[in-house]
């Protein structure tokens, strides 16, 4: 289905590459990450290309519920207990900062950007509310709790974070991506060292920063041990409420509320990618019951690569790995993680030090719970027989009755009924 954010909007084209390359930086992956890793480079007078294997934001970006919010769930006193006050802090000023940076551009570009109260709630743990504004104030940040907010339900509390903010995102990137150095329809094949072969032609680089959503070089970082990918849903709906603000719930399989103009868009119904969950008849259940005069005009779905300890993975791919760098697993907050990354890895490529550089490292422990369950997955969809296998590393494939898609349990993968490819970290389709 097609997403909301795509209505009415004609996206800048690029062409093919064409011929052989040189450059000082590719960039692989053509969504909001890797343009504007693009752009920051551009205006750092920094040669570059980004090349995309499709079309740009034609993949996960398109489908984002687009809020530009420090108010991460409860993550900051997750983040104190595992990291220490002084890394939570680099945490959340990083993204205020990223905040920051898109409330500067978008004074230039009309995207209906908005600036909104951003509310992180629970249905029935107000200690864990406590928890984390005590942590936010040992961090110097200034949120506030409240008991009621502008949704149909009763709430335990939930911590508000001011002045946060909401945007179109392809409008955004349709003015960002205008007149950088971009090739559409160019797909990496494989790297040998920085140099990047295509059906196209080779790039050389000096340096590579792949931001294709889920990291595709499997020899180097066991990204295929550190994440795995949960899918969410959306529905847009007309003659529905203003809640006059952005809401999540803090429950990984909880709700999301934002409004677009006079649209109401609900976003839930998550579930690890390759299993069952509520999708989008969870919330049709729900607007059915709250909002029964409602009219259903968009429906869509996304998928968000989950790190080891909720901290995106943004760096040196590898710690063996020279020349070569990585942005990935945002945890469902794209929008300030993308800027987060641009900022950082432009940094990088050129040498300089940067504050965010070991909070972000993508060589830090994977002694994380979560790793025994990714590993368990992992070897559980090895041993189920089955005649379709995904072309990552060979997981056994689900079908997905509401998405009419074959889908990979262990890290993502996503193909059509006829095989074709739809998501990574697979880069070829069904045999």
């Amino acid at each position: 289905m097609d997403s909301l954010w795509e209505k009415g909007l004609d996206l800048p084209s690029f062409p093919l590459l064409d011929g052989d390359k040189k450059t000082d930086v590719l960039i692989i992956g053509g969504g909001i990450c890797g343009i504007l890793c693009a752009y920051m480079l551009h205006q750092s007078g920094v040669r570059y290309i980004l090349v995309e294997a499709k079309k740009i934001c034609g993949g996960i970006t398109k489908n984002t519920t687009a809020k530009i919010t420090v108010g991460h769930g409860f993550i900051y006193d997750k983040l104190i207990r595992e990291f220490g006050v002084d890394k939570a802090r680099l945490y959340l000023h990083a993204q205020i900062v990223a905040s920051e940076q898109y409330r500067e551009m978008c004074q230039r570009i009309d995207c209906h950007f908005e600036e909104k109260d951003s509310y992180v709630y629970s249905l029935d743990d107000s200690k864990t509310i406590d928890k984390e504004i005590a942590a936010l104030k040992k961090l110097g940040y200034q949120a506030e709790i409240t008991a009621s907010i502008s949704l149909p339900f009763q709430i335990a509390g939930a911590v508000k974070y001011p002045a946060q903010a909401q945007f179109h995102p392809l409008e955004f990137l349709s003015r960002v991506a205008s007149g950088l150095n971009i090739y559409e329809e160019t797909a990496v094949e494989r790297l040998d060292g920085t140099t990047a072969v295509t059906k196209h032609g080779k790039i050389e680089a000096d340096k590579i920063i792949v931001a294709t959503h889920f990291p595709f070089i499997n020899k180097h970082g066991s990204y295929f041990l550190k994440m795995y990918q949960h899918r969410s849903y959306v529905i847009a709906l007309e003659n529905a409420q203003d809640v006059d603000g952005m809401y999540v719930d803090a429950a990984r399989c909880g709700m999301s509320f934002r409004n677009y103009e006079k649209l109401l868009l609900i976003g839930g119904g998550a579930h690890r990618t390759g299993k069952q969950g509520g999708g989008w008849q969870e919330l049709r259940e729900f607007a059915a019951r709250y909002y029964p005069s409602a009219k259903e005009k968009y429906a869509f779905a996304t998928q968000d690569c989950m790190t080891l300890d909720g901290v995106p993975y943004i760096g040196k791919y590898s710690a063996r790995t020279e020349g070569l760098f990585v942005a990935s697993g945002f945890n469902k907050w794209g929008m300030t993680s993308s800027m987060v990354a641009a900022s950082l890895l432009c940094d990088l490529v050129q040498g300089k030090k940067n504050a965010y550089e070991q909070v972000f490292s993508p060589s830090r422990t994977m002694l994380r719970p979560q790793l025994a369950a990714n590993i368990g997955e992992t070897l559980k969809n090895f041993i189920i027989p089955t005649t379709k296998r995904c072309t990552h590393l060979g997981c056994a494939l689900k079908w997905n009755r509401y998405e009419h898609s074959w889908d990979c349990a262990c890290h993502g993968s996503r193909f059509t009924k006829e095989g074709e490819l739809i998501n990574n970290p697979a880069k070829k389709g069904l045999r």
